[in-house]
């Protein structure tokens, strides 16, 4: 299974979680995946690191958005930049790029059009802030 699946059926439940439900044993209600290899040990450590480090993350969020605040970023676009940023910051096993266009296609599959651009724009000035990058990957 590709780790993109594996990455949309994170933020699935990532988002299930924000909106009150328990982000666990509902990946057959959510999508038909069934995890391969690795992938349930990457959800799991995703799901985890994101509770664990939500604070820093949506600090990240509010510092890299000064045109909307973080309770005003619809839900879905808040759980795709909180796993991207997780990644980012805490798992560091896929390279930054990857971590970036794979959320930007998430949010061209789930979220609005214009909301692509917003990832990207957060992610990429994440990205360049903290590696002294003059350009996104």
């Amino acid at each position: 299974m590709a780790r993109s699946t594996a990455r949309a059926a994170a933020m699935q439940l990532v988002y299930e979680k924000l909106m009150g439900g328990s982000g666990e044993d509902t990946l057959d209600a959510l999508i038909a995946f069934t995890p391969e290899g690795d992938d349930q040990a990457y959800i799991d450590r995703v799901l985890d690191g994101v509770g664990a480090h939500t604070r820093e993350i949506d600090d990240l969020i509010a510092r890299y958005s000064p045109s909307r605040e973080i309770d005003r970023i619809a839900r879905v676009d808040l759980c795709i930049l909180r796993v991207a940023l997780y990644e980012m910051r805490y798992d560091q096993d896929t390279p930054e790029s990857v971590v970036i266009n794979e959320a930007v296609e998430l949010a061209k599959r789930f979220s609005e059009p214009s909301s692509a651009r917003f990832i990207n724009g957060v992610l990429g000035a994440v990205f360049r802030d903290e590696n002294g990058a003059d350009t996104a990957p």
